[in-house]
């Protein structure tokens, strides 16, 4: 033998002392986020099983998702148990974390096809399904039964309070076991701390299976998401949206102005001066034109969800409404007003609005910080409306058609929380 063959031998007794230290104080990395998240894959993958179900059973019968939702979900939690733990030593929230369970305790008797001890593997799913599933279908019955109403001398009162007691023990439990945990990751519930079991990584060197980029991405966007969170409610978007209509409202009248003033160069010379011009669509507001009989402010609540299907809706969207011609009285008589007058009540300019939208809308301008709303049929500012009164002989000749007469007055420049109506005069005070 050489004389380097018998320093290897000498050497094998020191060697593998060395390797039995190293094995013995290197323990596994403890991985608390990916325990938890384990967990609640796993609920969610439960979740997702138990919809189709669900709405199985109530095409068959309305009642039979009610009556058997705990068999349902002892089921699909066997099925799940069976495949994963019982099979692999893992969940399948386990398996996507890159963790297994492990046995502190020494093995006895038979192992499961997972590698376990099977009657460990046995008492960890009485503990985490039968159990839950027993105490489900017990409470579910005495709450049905009424229970916790009975007098306290009933034996079903005194059955609810021991059951309610144990549920606040279990909890306390739950949570010096859970504050365990964060402590030192070991066992994450009662069940794995009672059996020894651990989520241990299933790979000596931990791959990472999501790239930097992925995760700065994810990061980014979730720092982004945090701060339109905390800055959407400190914005008025009401005010922001009725400057742009005002400015796209503007911005579309001189459009057609400029297209108007270019018509008539093509065509021949205009009679009319384009400073005149410019200035009568500037003062004219959005539905100056719009039948007296109709609501300008349904008119545009109804411009804002048009159906581009129907024909007076494509119309009126792709032409201005102070070039839309006014309905004569032999075409309102003989079409059907679309948007009319209901409760109808005169504003202080002296045009007549529906008495929810006037109310709204100066509501919204009150709460914005302006005291005054401009009207969409003359432009002049309205700071309060009335009831319109309309007399019995002169209702036969008025060109209205309202849809309720019964009117009500109101001083409209106020908050919606600074009124209150009376049922004793029939009126809506500040």
């Amino acid at each position: 033998m050489s004389f380097l063959e018998e320093a290897w031998t000498r050497a094998q007794p020191k060697l593998s002392a060395i390797s039995r230290n190293i094995s013995q104080s290197v323990a596994p990395r403890i991985v608390r986020v990916g325990q938890l998240d384990a967990e609640l894959l796993d609920q969610e993958l439960a979740q997702l099983l138990q919809e189709p179900l669900h709405k199985a059973l109530s095409l068959i019968h309305t009642a039979l998702k009610t009556k058997y939702e705990h068999e349902l979900w002892l089921l699909i939690q066997l099925v799940l148990y069976k495949f994963s733990i019982w099979d692999t030593g893992a969940s399948y929230g386990s398996k996507l974390q890159d963790l297994r369970y492990m046995i502190t305790a020494p093995s006895k008797g038979s192992l499961s096809p997972s590698g376990l001890p099977r009657q460990t593997i046995l008492v960890h799913g009485l503990l985490t399904i039968l159990i839950p599933y027993i105490h489900g279908r017990i409470r579910t019955h005495a709450l049905a039964r009424a229970w916790p109403d009975v007098p306290s001398s009933d034996s079903r009162r005194r059955a609810w309070t021991v059951l309610t007691s144990l549920e606040s023990t279990h909890a306390l439990l739950a949570l010096v076991n859970f504050v365990a945990f964060l402590w030192n990751g070991r066992y994450r519930t009662l069940a794995d701390r009672l059996l020894g079991m651990r989520l241990v990584p299933s790979r000596t060197l931990v791959k990472r299976d999501t790239s930097y980029e992925f995760m700065n991405r994810q990061m980014v966007w979730h720092a982004f998401t945090e701060f339109l969170i905390f800055l959407l409610p400190l914005i008025n978007a009401r005010r922001i949206r009725r400057r742009i209509n005002r400015l796209l409202s503007s911005t579309r009248a001189r459009l057609n102005i400029f297209m108007s003033n270019a018509t008539h160069k093509d065509g021949g010379p205009s009679h009319v001066s384009p400073d005149l011009t410019s200035n009568v669509a500037s003062k004219r507001p959005k539905y100056w034109s719009l039948p007296r009989d109709q609501c300008a402010i349904c008119v545009e609540n109804a411009s804002f969800n048009l159906n581009l299907s129907h024909s007076s809706s494509s119309q009126a969207l792709l032409t201005p409404q102070w070039q839309l011609p006014s309905m004569t009285s032999d075409q309102s008589h003989s079409e059907p007003t679309q948007h009319p007058v209901n409760v109808p009540y005169i504003a202080s300019c002296g045009d007549i609005f529906c008495y929810h939208c006037i109310t709204e809308r100066i509501i919204h301008a009150s709460e914005d910080g302006d005291s005054r709303w401009e009207c969409l049929r003359c432009g002049k500012p309205i700071t309060s409306a009335e009831r319109l009164s309309i007399d019995v002989e002169e209702v036969g000749s008025s060109d209205y058609d309202f849809a309720d007469e019964e009117l009500q007055s109101t001083d409209l420049s106020g908050s919606m929380g600074s009124y209150f109506y009376s049922e004793s005069d029939n009126e809506i005070h500040a």
